[in-house]
């Protein structure tokens, strides 16, 4: 049985954000091109400080395989069939950090203000307390502030700050913050999607 069989969610789904009809599935094989063409449409800004260059179709391939290796699992937000954003949950292999997973989210500039981000993140929160993980983790530079404002609202906390950490594109260093939450104590409207029987 893989991971995401074992999830007590039920993908996809549908709902009205501000007006906007948007679906939530997990991302399978076949979204490989939707998801290089969802990154190819993001400005630069956007793509510098990801873990890996998602606009390179090895970069999704290996995303690929590690959601059929239960690495990794990837919600996709869908508006009008066009992917707008995901949310994952990343595991590391090592036994020790098996407790740990890394949540990454990413919406579309077109789609922000409508609270997409943060339902994103509820699902991988859902998600990450079906798998059993007891801490999620995220990544960002410090002067990424609107990004630390959205995780500190859901109730992060600063760990670790890495002097000098992430070099952009363009060879200046920034340092980087590494944020975690406590997935047992978190509830919220996630809560209330529906749930597989």
């Amino acid at each position: 049985m893989t991971e995401a069989s074992a999830l007590q969610r039920t993908y996809p789904w549908t709902t009205s954000m501000d007006g906007v009809q948007v679906t939530f599935r997990l991302m399978v094989a076949g979204d490989r091109d939707a998801l290089l063409a969802f990154a190819r449409s993001l400005p630069d800004d956007d793509l510098m400080f990801l873990r890996t260059d998602i606009t390179q179709p090895p970069v999704v391939e290996e995303w690929i395989r590690n959601i059929a290796g239960d690495r990794t699992i990837t919600v996709l937000a869908e508006v009008e069939g066009k992917i707008v954003g995901y949310g994952s949950v990343h595991r590391n292999e090592a036994l020790w950090t098996r407790h740990v997973g890394e949540m990454r989210v990413l919406v579309s500039r077109e789609q922000r203000g409508i609270g997409l981000g943060k339902r994103l993140a509820n699902e991988v929160f859902a998600i990450a307390k079906d798998l059993g993980l007891a801490k999620i983790t995220a990544q960002m530079t410090t002067d990424q502030r609107s990004a630390r404002q959205v995780f500190e609202h859901m109730g992060f906390r600063p760990e670790a700050l890495l002097a000098d950490y992430a070099m952009s594109r363009e060879g200046q260093t920034h340092d980087l913050l590494i944020m975690s939450y406590d997935v047992g104590g978190f509830s919220n409207e996630a809560e209330a999607q529906p749930r597989r029987r």
